[in-house]
């Protein structure tokens, strides 16, 4: 990309770190560092695969106060052949999206839930010194992976946690349990010339604490390995009571109340008739999975959806108190 090009790219990718808390200021042209708390990163934006490949594969080494610092390498780069194993790489669709998230949540005033614990980290160790004077810690080692179960992506991080709940106070991560669901529902009645067919399909997600249906992008649960410190709530809602939970309302939203005239004579009359699908022509499959939450507790206790970045607004566990 030639220079004004890359200055906007710059100035946009600058945008969306800081509607994710970050401060973003040049390093050495052409790099960037975006720092928040104790998390950093090397920012570049560069279509030339010379200049790509350097710093994919370059050690550089970040100084502050004498000391270096761990960081990341983000690579913003629009070039389609762009390979960079030892980097974060943004490319157009990753741009699209965390740009339009960017928008929302300022529209919502709310801060730009972006994690970056699945990219490369690049040790601090050899390099020219780019960085000179400030304070800070080194990011701590990711948490080591402890049991495999089916959940969404942990997408929050903790710290962004906190900001987003905007509390005092020590988050702590906890899998909360759903049954995923899938039904199918056929079959038909007829009464004198009226015919009610029950042909109908969907899916969604129940709440295995409380019962509690939840609307989500549950094509993106995934089986892997959750971080150790993390508590795995156990459901309350059994296998057999979630089914017959959504039979129940199946069979319920697809109810029909029918009215026939009837004309005798002079006299007109009047006949309601209750339709509703046979139990057994609504079949259920389910499977559960886990949604991760952020758990803040302070003065009041607010829990953060770890997928969405959405403060919930009803607790996910019956036993906490949400304000």
């Amino acid at each position: 990309m030639d220079e004004k090009v890359r200055e906007k790219a710059r100035n946009a990718i600058k945008s969306i770190l800081e509607a994710a808390g970050f401060s973003v200021n040049t390093l050495e042209d052409p790099f960037d560092l975006a720092e928040r708390d104790d998390e950093y990163l090397m920012v570049l934006c560069s279509n030339d695969p010379g200049e790509i490949e350097e710093y994919n594969t370059g050690a550089y080494r970040l100084m502050k106060d004498g000391e270096g610092i761990t960081y990341k390498k983000l690579l913003f780069s629009l070039e389609p052949s762009a390979t960079a194993g030892n980097c974060i790489l943004w490319r157009s669709d990753e741009f699209i999206r965390y740009a339009g998230e960017a928008a929302l949540d300022e529209i919502l005033g709310r801060p730009l839930a972006l994690s970056f614990s699945d990219g490369s980290r690049t040790k601090a160790d050899a390099g020219p010194a780019l960085m000179r004077g400030r304070s800070t810690q080194a990011i701590e080692e990711e948490e080591p992976g402890g049991i495999v179960i089916s959940h969404l992506p942990l997408r929050v991080q903790k710290q962004a946690a906190e900001q987003i709940a905007k509390v005092q106070g020590q988050a702590s991560l906890k899998f909360m349990p759903y049954w995923l669901y899938s039904y199918q529902s056929s079959g038909e009645q007829v009464y004198r010339d009226q015919r009610i067919g029950f042909d109908s399909e969907g899916s969604g997600g129940i709440n295995a604490i409380n019962g509690t249906k939840m609307d989500a992008d549950w094509n993106a649960v995934a089986e892997s390995a959750i971080p150790q410190s993390a508590e795995v709530v156990q459901p309350r809602l059994t296998r057999e009571e979630a089914t017959e939970k959504v039979v129940a309302e199946v069979i319920e939203s697809l109810t029909r109340k029918i009215r026939i005239k009837q004309v005798i004579g002079d006299a007109i009359s009047y006949e309601e008739k209750v339709m509703r699908p046979d139990r057994k022509n609504v079949q259920v499959q389910l499977q559960q999975a886990f949604i991760p939450v952020w758990q803040v507790r302070g003065k009041k206790i607010v829990e953060v959806n770890a997928y969405t970045g959405e403060v919930l607004s009803e607790p996910m566990d019956e036993g906490v108190e949400v304000f």
